[in-house]
């Protein structure tokens, strides 16, 4: 190899059998600014997010091992902080943007129902359970208050656990809906296993707070059930 950066046989100079990382953040930025979101996959989403906890070096080994351990992008976004920091190489600063990003993405879904009749933007809603609730590994219990118009007044944590009457009272449902002013509730919750569809829990549940409601003049609207695989209705079902 002659000194100068050229081949023994002088056809030119030798290329590094690996690009660096600086040129490689580089290119993916350049793809993201000229082709949009949808320029990258999901694992250089994962490797720009990771770019601000990691000044130099390559993110890829990080964002292809949180795919691998996660499953999906949104189930990386949606992990545990602590189970994020068991894969290698992730630390407190990668959970830090990767947090941020999903915080962001709730924040974004959460605004297109502002102001808006929650029942005529029912994809929208739909949008913001998913990214909030579907990928969650533990139940969680929430209502939607909403005023004459169907636009969101409150949206309320109530539980984290399984539904049933001890994790949810119906008449404390509709009581904060009357100290606020609310005309109709949404009940929401997610099963972890994935499969949206309901219980008879899920649906004993539905009608005693139907009837809690029918006595203070306030709507159930509907009990909506997310998770991985996609959401059901029960009012859509013809179960309420």
């Amino acid at each position: 190899m002659a000194q100068d950066g050229r081949s023994s046989e002088g056809k030119g100079p030798v290329m590094d059998a690996k690009p660096s990382a600086a040129g490689h953040r580089q290119r993916l930025r350049e793809r993201l600014l000229s082709g949009g979101g949808e320029a990258l996959a999901d694992y250089e989403v994962l490797e720009y997010l990771l770019f601000g906890a990691l000044a130099r070096g390559d993110t890829k080994p990080q964002a292809k091992a949180l795919l691998a351990k996660f499953g999906t992008l949104a189930g990386v976004l949606n992990a545990d902080p602590h189970a994020l920091k068991q894969v290698k190489g992730v630390s407190d600063a990668s959970v830090g943007a990767l947090k941020i990003a999903a915080l962001s993405a709730r924040r974004m879904a959460r605004s297109e129902l502002s102001e808006k009749p929650v029942l005529g933007s029912w994809q929208s809603l739909i949008d913001y359970l998913a990214i909030d609730m579907a990928h969650l590994t533990h139940e969680r219990v929430r209502v939607l208050y909403l005023d004459a118009r169907n636009r969101l007044i409150l949206d309320q944590q109530v539980h984290d656990g399984t539904i049933n009457e001890a994790s949810i009272h119906p008449r404390e449902v509709i009581g904060t809906a009357y100290n606020r002013g609310a005309s109709a509730v949404i009940l929401v919750h997610n099963h972890p296993s994935g499969n949206p569809e309901p219980s008879k829990a899920d649906i004993q549940i539905t009608k005693r707070l139907i009837e809690a409601g029918r006595m203070m003049n306030i709507t159930v609207h509907d009990h909506v059930i997310v998770g991985r695989e996609g959401h059901v209705s029960l009012r859509a079902k013809g179960l309420l």
